[in-house]
């Protein structure tokens, strides 16, 4: 491998003698000048990797060159090197982009220390980090086979996600493909043990907190306490993505993370009206025959009413003396809409807000070949919601709330999984169009990729004439036709989709947040 070059510059470079040699049996090819004029004139000429810089030079000062190396290079990494300790240098030489700032006296070590954090960082913790996972991969192994208990599922798609997310940076793909399978592996147990115990939890109040009980779990105790609330429902937001919101919300809030289980099929119309109502699907379309639309072709007018429910959970609740503020936002107009008015709604005892951008964002990466491009994976997805939320209306309006005193609950309805295995199913024409599930009347599929509901009521589900049975994707399959298979197979095949059983879309995180 080429040797790493330094460019060291020090009006007294004879007397670093030592530490250059240091440097160089560890390495590094080490270029030393004696002030800031030559080492412009050599950066002119050749490229380095690196420049350790002596703020207090004769002709040119540290700073001075420190303006003019980034003005030429912006990117090149930049050392200071000083014997002053003044708060106004430090802060210039970070306002100028510095690397790193090192006080003198220093010795080899400290010098190694920050060459390699600077130039072998991204290399070293990626090694640290196949080397970590590889002692750690027998122990998830072990935890996905002897698992008997939903928290036993939290604690294992916690570690996954963990992983997942620690290689975003690592160089090794054959361990993100091992990391992958051991992903499927989970999902295929995972798929067994809902299968053995949903039907179970639907007729137990003793149960995992799923959609319907987010209220009653997180919301009802603080409102009986007179405390005031911010619920945030986030459309399609996996676990894995919350983590990246955090890190931006961290410098202002407190907060804790549990977990809930979406219902299923974990697809909006289901599992966020069973946030708002605190019902299940077959009890919403018994007691609100006019909201619940007994017809699969007009799916999407399902969520049209949850300000309502949310109403009527609140009475049932005893709590209908609370005051609400509900706010669907849909496009960037809506949300700078709010941002802008938010603090109308300071009094007010629960504004509900839900925010469709994640959701959105994977609906059109299935039509687009530009966004397929820019979000090829799980980690590039990641990486997009952060950057939205960073520069969001949502950050903002939770900048202006943290100092409100109030306590904030974001959660999801669902998450999504990158769908890779096509599998036919024969239907009615008047079947539903989801990719992940579809329900209506004969469907006719591989029982083994699929499961197959056709009790509805047993699983919190409405049936009636039109809908009589359901079928709900496991592992990473996803349905089609037999007519236009292929058409179907190139337009959804490594899609995000949802609706399905598994770790991603099921599991889906519960914030508390409090102001610092």
């Amino acid at each position: 491998m080429q040797k790493r070059k330094i460019l060291w510059a020090d009006d007294e470079i004879d007397l670093l003698k030592p530490h250059i040699l240091f440097l160089e049996k560890k390495g590094y090819h080490v270029h030393p000048v004696n002030s800031g004029e030559d080492a412009i004139e050599v950066l002119k000429s050749e490229s380095y990797d690196i420049v350790l810089l002596d703020e207090m030079m004769t002709g040119l000062d540290g700073l001075t060159t420190l303006h003019i190396i980034k003005m030429m290079l912006p990117n090149l990494p930049v050392v200071m090197i000083t014997k002053n300790e003044d708060e106004w240098l430090m802060d210039e030489a970070i306002g100028q982009q510095i690397t790193n700032y090192l006080t003198k006296p220093v010795n080899p070590s400290q010098v190694l220390l920050a060459c390699k954090n600077i130039l072998e960082k991204t290399k070293l913790q990626s090694d640290h980090t196949t080397k970590t996972y590889l002692n750690d991969f027998q122990k998830i192994s072990e935890d996905i086979n002897i698992a008997e208990t939903i928290e036993d599922w939290y604690k294992i798609y916690q570690s996954l996600i963990t992983w997942n997310i620690r290689f975003d940076n690592s160089e090794d793909t054959s361990l993100q493909q091992i990391l992958l399978e051991q992903t499927g592996a989970s999902n295929k147990l995972f798929t067994q043990f809902i299968k053995t115990n949903y039907k179970k939890w639907i007729k137990k109040s003793k149960r995992p907190t799923l959609s319907p009980d987010i209220f009653n779990n997180y919301l009802r105790p603080l409102l009986i306490n007179d405390e005031k609330i911010v619920f945030i429902v986030i459309d399609c937001l996996r676990f894995d993505q919350i983590n990246a919101i955090l890190e931006t919300l961290y410098p202002q809030y407190n907060y804790s993370v549990d977990s809930s289980l979406s219902i299923l099929p974990s697809a909006t119309p289901y599992s966020r009206n069973a946030i708002f109502s605190g019902l299940f699907p077959s009890e919403i379309s018994k007691h609100y025959p006019d909201l619940w639309i007994d017809n699969p072709s007009e799916e999407t007018s399902l969520n049209q009413h949850e300000e309502r429910l949310l109403q009527d959970q609140l009475k049932r609740a005893g709590l209908s003396n609370k005051s609400s503020s509900y706010h669907k936002i849909l496009t960037y107009q809506e949300g700078t809409k709010l941002e802008n008015r938010i603090s109308d709604f300071k009094s007010v005892d629960i504004i509900s807000i839900v925010v469709n951008f994640v959701d959105m964002l994977g609906h059109s990466r299935s039509e687009s070949d530009v966004l397929k491009e820019m979000v090829p994976d799980e980690s590039a997805y990641r990486q997009v919601v952060k950057s939205w939320f960073e520069k969001s209306w949502l950050s903002s309006v939770l900048n202006q709330i943290q100092s409100w005193n109030r306590t904030i609950i974001i959660t999801s309805d669902h998450g999504t999984i990158r769908v890779k295995k096509p599998i036919r199913v024969k239907a009615d024409r008047g079947t539903s169009t989801g990719v992940r599930y579809k329900y209506g009347r004969n469907l006719n599929v591989d029982s083994k990729s699929s499961l197959t509901i056709s009790s509805p009521s047993e699983y919190g589900l409405p049936e009636s004439e039109k809908v009589q049975n359901y079928i709900i994707g496991c592992d990473q399959s996803f349905y089609v036709y037999p007519n236009d298979y292929h058409f179907f197979i190139n337009k959804f095949q490594d899609t995000f989709q949802h609706g399905g059983i598994s770790l991603e879309e099921m599991i889906v995180p519960v914030i508390t947040l409090k102001g610092k």
